[in-house]
């Protein structure tokens, strides 16, 4: 009697084929010759929708999280009777049921051992939500130096909490050094005392400023949360340096990206706990009596009851196992504001809006949050091209990677697309501030600059569908909020629309004689899209895959500027078109969708010179979100386009 056969995805234990021997009596490989009646064929999957996590740090589950994703097998042909008897290994906790898988060639249907929010909240409460030398001697020496300067001789806990305090003061200053003099000789101490030995800053002077004060708390609250941070980024790198530095690709990376992500999804996991540190901080230490080094020395001291080395290694190793690399550097940049468009000028007086909490963080570099932030490369952009650390209102604008302001010095934050989508999740979480919207940046390889394309009418209109904002009106029709909102629209006599930028990035600063000039082989080209509207809860992930096979297999270039506009007819029309488009969008023509995924897919397959970079099932995962959101939101639109 032939048996009947089932595929069946496994993500846990079950992939070490030695305990699947054990388990059932077969065994399986990834190799089509080696098939018999005791081997089974296995590849690579993804299973959509579901993450793994393992409380326990002994068994593996499968839980339901819509942005999420699980990599692991599809073992093709199961027999019942070896079906059987896993169901007896994986015991009662697990329920099997039928899902869709992605490989590389297509969807398939399988078996899965999955388990609900409920059963692991029931058995395991909350926890499943949860140059190096030179570097290390001249932070020993900055440490050393506050120590001589902070409360001389005190060898107390809370002179230390002070000290650790002062040193976050310092942060921006303690980088610059750090990066300025990598791969140099050695710092005198002269020099290390000319550019450490300044005043603490105070926020004294606002106290007595009647716009200011009812601002102070909502600030503190900012200042106390960003030191919580910063402690437990410097935690989990103190505690796990050396596995730190393994995960790193390349030097030219951020190299803090993987310990902040850790950090913000521990804090943000945490919230109501951060809450009341927060809280208690505030109504203890009334701001008359204090000034801002004692809500840091606050935040320092807390931090220390809230790094726990279980939970940042899981965090880590969570990184770890779903880092999917990748050739393209990456970089974000995320804007928060509760005015949304009004943040900036002429919007803010046009519609007379006011921000109660932060007003318009304009108080932003009074608190030292510029230098308390570093690490997410926070600043305030008014959107007029200023770098001044002056007062201004604008937008909370954050960049992991970002080291200067003025200087566009900054590195990319990852080559990962997983990585990247998580750290804009985990920014958009941190921050009470509503998201506004997204760059995502790409660095451009040299043989693209020179050779870029204008991006074509319906390519647009597609990316505008997958990431410009559809938003459904008061009276339910779908448009498009980002355009229609002029949020990338420069109006003047020289109109031009910011969709997508080419732009010069210096990544590193060479030594002290050529610290003023970088030199040439540092200097990156990267195309930043900058039509993204944020959301807290949406994947980005499709969308930063999307667009790097677009660079990939078009290389599109500005879109569009002043000088295009004006040098081309056709492109004013299609300009025109695009704004009535984002306005009262219609659908999109099959054919157009077609030809736009098979450029994505096409670049994809090519961005390891002629060959694909990613696995061939995760590339035809992201192709299947990319074509799914498109057909969604496509059908949603009122009518089909005339062409």
């Amino acid at each position: 009697m032939i048996q009947q056969r089932t595929a069946l995805f496994i993500y846990g234990s079950l992939r070490d084929r030695t305990i699947f021997h054990s388990v059932c009596g077969y065994s399986f490989s990834r190799k089509a010759s080696k098939i018999d009646h005791t081997t089974l064929f296995a590849e690579p999957a993804i299973l959509p929708g579901y993450r793994r996590v393992s409380p326990d740090n002994v068994y593996y589950y499968a839980v339901s999280t819509p942005s999420a994703r699980i990599e692991g097998m599809v073992i093709h042909d199961v027999p019942a009777s070896a079906m059987a008897e896993i169901d007896r290994y994986e015991g009662k906790r697990y329920q099997r049921q039928t899902v869709s898988v992605s490989t590389a060639s297509g969807p398939v249907e399988a078996q899965a051992y999955l388990v609900s929010h409920e059963s692991m909240k029931k058995h395991f409460g909350d926890r499943f939500h949860v140059n190096l030398i030179h570097e290390l001697w001249l932070r020993k020496r900055i440490k050393k130096f506050i120590k001589k300067h902070t409360r001389p001789g005190d060898k107390t806990a809370d002179a230390e909490f002070e000290r650790i305090a002062d040193r976050e003061l310092i942060a921006t200053t303690e980088r610059d050094l750090v990066i300025s003099h990598y791969h140099s000789d050695a710092v005198s101490d002269y020099y290390l005392q000319h550019e450490l030995d300044r005043p603490r800053p105070s926020i004294r002077h606002l106290y007595e400023a009647p716009e200011a004060r009812p601002l102070i708390n909502s600030y503190l609250t900012l200042v106390i949360r960003q030191v919580l941070l910063s402690q437990l980024d410097e935690a989990i790198q103190s505690h796990y340096r050396f596995e730190l530095e393994h995960m790193r690709t390349s030097e030219r990376y951020f190299k803090r990206s993987p310990s902040i992500l850790a950090a913000m999804r521990i804090m943000n996991a945490n919230a109501d706990g951060v809450d009341m540190i927060v809280k208690q901080a505030l109504e203890t230490m009334p701001f008359e009596k204090y000034d801002l080094i004692d809500y840091v020395k606050y935040g320092v001291r807390a931090a220390k009851s809230m790094f726990h080395s279980r939970i940042a290694y899981a965090e880590l190793d969570r990184i770890r196992s779903n880092f999917q690399g990748g050739l393209i550097p990456l970089g974000i940049e995320v804007e928060l504001s509760n005015l949304g468009v009004a943040a900036v000028e002429p919007q803010r007086s046009i519609q007379k809006k006011q921000d109660s909490v932060y007003d318009g963080f304009l108080y932003f570099y009074d608190f030292h949050l510029d230098v308390l932030a570093w690490k997410l490369g926070g600043y305030i952009d008014d959107h007029t091209g200023d770098t001044e650390q002056s007062r201004r209102r604008g937008f909370l604008e954050l960049a992991p990677g970002r080291l200067n302001i003025a200087g566009e010095l900054s590195r990319p934050a990852t080559a990962d697309p997983w990585m990247l989508n998580q750290l804009i999740h985990a920014l958009a979480n941190f921050y009470d501030v509503k998201g506004h919207s997204l760059h995502l940046s790409f660095q451009l390889r040299k043989r693209q600059i020179g050779r870029q394309r204008v991006l074509p009418l319906g390519f647009a209109k597609c990316l505008l569908l997958l990431g410009g904002g559809p938003e459904r009106r008061g009276n339910g029709s779908l448009w498009l909020s980002r355009m229609g909102n002029d949020e990338i629209t420069m109006s003047g006599p020289n109109e031009e629309l910011v969709f997508a930028r080419t732009s010069k990035r210096k990544w590193h600063l060479g030594d002290d004689e050529i610290a003023d000039r970088t030199p040439a082989q540092a200097i990156t080209n990267v195309q930043q899209y900058k039509f993204i509207r944020l959301k807290k809860n949406e994947s980005y992930e499709p969308l930063i895959m999307c667009l790097k096979g677009l660079q990939m297999g078009y290389n599109p270039g500005d879109y569009l500027t002043a000088e295009q506009l004006a040098a081309s007819r056709q492109l004013r029309m299609e300009y025109e078109e695009l704004k009535r488009w984002a306005a009262e969008p219609t659908r999109i023509p099959q054919a157009t969708i077609g030809a736009f995924l098979r450029v994505v897919h096409h670049g994809l397959m090519n961005e390891a010179h002629h060959c694909p970079f990613h696995k061939l099932h995760y590339i035809n995962w992201a192709m299947n979100a990319i074509a799914t959101n498109l057909a969604a939101i496509n059908t949603a639109l009122t009518a089909p386009a005339n062409s």
